[in-house]
């Protein structure tokens, strides 16, 4: 992406798309300063009961050691890996399909040229599939690269299995790559596109995730993420929590004999910060920002 470094424009928002109960926030933001001193990825500290202190999380509604979160996560999705987007059509009802094509579509790649991108927490490959896609589709592009990154082996496998259906297959414009998000083995000033869908409140240090994003990204490189708002409707909101919590798990004791792991994921949305601090969380990060909107909103794009 051909970007001169030094203007700022924001680009015009448009009206908010609101899909209750699952109301998804898209966000749309650019690099621009250096991060801020204030951001603080600790949780707190518990005594361990030998004399020294463990800084805990949570996972869902448990709290647990930094430390060990990583392996429950872990769990948690090479449990569904096999059903992950069956699972995921049954506790939308489809919808999560919509809200990934108002993603990409949103982000447009290929319109200014062939891009370089991060798909973070992507292992199914279904944002990825959709970049090259649009980019081919809408822009006649095939030099946009999509680099896939998951910490889960069993999500990869997933992804990789979809594109060896696909006309990508074996081509310089997919890659699967098993990492860390919070600590990425990848050169900074990279990339042009970062994305991330449902994936970054799955993550034990949302700012040491933004703070890497931010690294990797060139300058004027926008980082991009769909994820579970709060449901601000009070009526919508109750349907939502019996919905979630009665249904979703049932589900999943259905359709993948796995109540635990989608209780976690109920649990995990609701643990998640409201919009307006995870908004903040980003700028801490070094970002500047668009509006914040629900649904399809702005971006700054640097000019």
């Amino acid at each position: 992406m051909a970007m001169r470094p030094r203007s700022l424009r924001a680009s015009i928002p448009r009206p908010a798309l609101h899909i209750q109960p699952y109301s998804s926030s898209f966000r749309f933001l650019n690099q621009s300063s250096s991060p801020s001193s204030s951001t603080n990825a600790a949780g707190p500290s518990t005594d361990n009961g030998a004399g020294t202190t463990s800084k805990t999380t949570h996972f869902g509604f448990r709290t647990v050691a930094e430390d060990a979160k990583e392996d429950l996560v872990k769990g948690v999705f090479s449990a569904v890996a096999g059903k992950y987007d069956l699972m995921n059509d049954a506790m939308s009802l489809g919808v999560h399909r919509l809200w990934k094509d108002g993603f990409v579509g949103e982000l447009d790649p290929g319109r200014r040229g062939a891009l370089r991108c991060l798909d973070v927490a992507g292992g199914t490959g279904d944002i990825a599939l959709r970049i090259l896609d649009h980019a081919r589709e809408r822009h006649y592009d095939r030099e946009t690269t999509v680099e896939v990154l998951d910490i889960n082996p069993e999500m990869l496998k997933e992804g990789k299995k979809r594109f060896k259906q696909t006309m990508y297959h074996n081509t310089p414009q997919i890659s699967f790559t098993e990492g860390n998000a919070q600590e990425l083995d990848l050169p900074s000033n990279t990339y042009d596109l970062y994305t991330i869908a449902f994936g970054i409140r799955n993550c034990t240090s949302v700012p040491d995730v933004l703070k890497e994003a931010h690294r990797v990204l060139k300058p004027g490189g926008v980082f991009a993420c769909l994820e579970f708002s709060k449901v601000t409707n009070p009526v919508l909101s109750t349907i939502y929590d019996q919905y979630s919590f009665s249904v979703i798990p049932l589900l999943g004791t259905i359709l993948a004999s796995d109540r635990e792991s989608y209780q976690y994921l109920v649990e995990s949305i609701r643990r998640f910060p409201p919009q307006e601090e995870f908004a903040q969380m980003i700028r801490n990060a070094g970002f500047t920002t668009g509006g914040d909107f629900e649904g399809k909103g702005g971006a700054g794009v640097k000019l």
